[in-house]
């Protein structure tokens, strides 16, 4: 009996696929689960804003204006008499939606720059690393406020912004990876075999600096998210009266004494929104550590 079992035991393949090796890592950082939990609740929130919102975001209740939570409003109405848990609802369409779409153009973006950059070399790494150094010189929050000045303000305004200002840091980051991959064995044969630098770049670089884009990407989706609020805050983001977190902060935070629920609830919401997404960015960074065996 104890033979037969060991037999059958062995004979259960041990090698896991990568991507359950990924999850079985990543679920061991508790913390990372609990954001992960609370990024897909928000999400699922944010589509189905039409059915979970108890009011329309941009009607009002003009009597209840300016009052604070009630039975009739959880978290109270605005000045106008808006139900605020409504426009956090349909808020978190705009601001979840500005984070990941921004990452998304960033990396479209910087991904094939910083892998032509670090692949080719010569003039062509020495005039794209240049650009990158001075774009990088300027503070970012100028840089948007800038570009929001010229272009407006508006939803795709601000993922055009974000997109040409934030393609710098995975540029760098791509490239860093193409120097010390493009010395590899394999990267090699691929050219004595006749491999043009597309297909070395598609085939061979890109597959291999996922795992910090990834990183990257999950870590800067709270940052964009914030960029969005702080543009927003001075009226330089969505316009009205499409809600969004930063919007709502900004429009009421002289009233922080008067009526406090318009700024803190907002407020609390995108904090919680950064915490979670950071969480799930340092997951993945321990679960994609190769030092790491499950």
């Amino acid at each position: 009996m104890t033979t037969a079992i060991a037999q059958a035991t062995a004979a259960i393949p041990t090698k896991r696929g990568t991507w359950l090796t990924l999850w079985l890592r990543f679920r061991r950082k508790k913390a990372a689960l609990v954001g992960l939990v609370l990024i897909v609740l928000q999400i699922a929130i944010a589509i189905l804003a039409p059915v979970v919102a108890p009011y329309d975001p941009n009607t009002g209740d003009y009597p209840a204006a300016w009052q604070g939570p009630s039975a009739k409003h959880w978290l109270g109405a605005d000045d106008l008499g808006r139900d605020v848990l409504s426009r956090l609802i349909f808020g978190a369409r705009i601001s979840i939606a500005v984070g990941i779409l921004s990452q998304l153009s960033v990396v479209v973006i910087g991904l094939p720059i910083g892998a032509v950059a670090g692949l080719l070399g010569g003039w062509v790494d020495y005039a794209v690393m240049r650009v990158i150094e001075i774009l990088a010189a300027l503070p970012t929050i100028l840089l948007y406020i800038l570009l929001m000045v010229a272009l407006g303000p508006g939803f795709l305004n601000i993922i055009i912004a974000m997109s040409l200002t934030g393609w710098l840091g995975i540029a760098r980051l791509v490239r860093g990876q193409v120097l010390s991959l493009k010395q590899t064995d394999y990267v090699r044969a691929a050219r004595a075999m006749g491999g043009d630098t597309r297909h070395i770049i598609a085939t061979h670089i890109v597959r291999n600096t996922l795992s910090p884009v990834l990183v990257t990407i999950t870590l800067g989706v709270p940052g964009a998210i914030f960029a969005e609020a702080g543009l927003s805050f001075l009226g330089l983001g969505i316009r009205p009266p499409d809600p969004s977190w930063g919007q709502m902060i900004g429009l009421y935070q002289q009233y922080i004494q008067s009526a406090w629920h318009l700024t803190v609830f907002p407020a609390i919401v995108l904090a919680i929104t950064m915490l979670a997404w950071h969480l799930v960015g340092d997951g993945l960074r321990e679960a994609l550590d190769p030092t790491i065996r499950v």
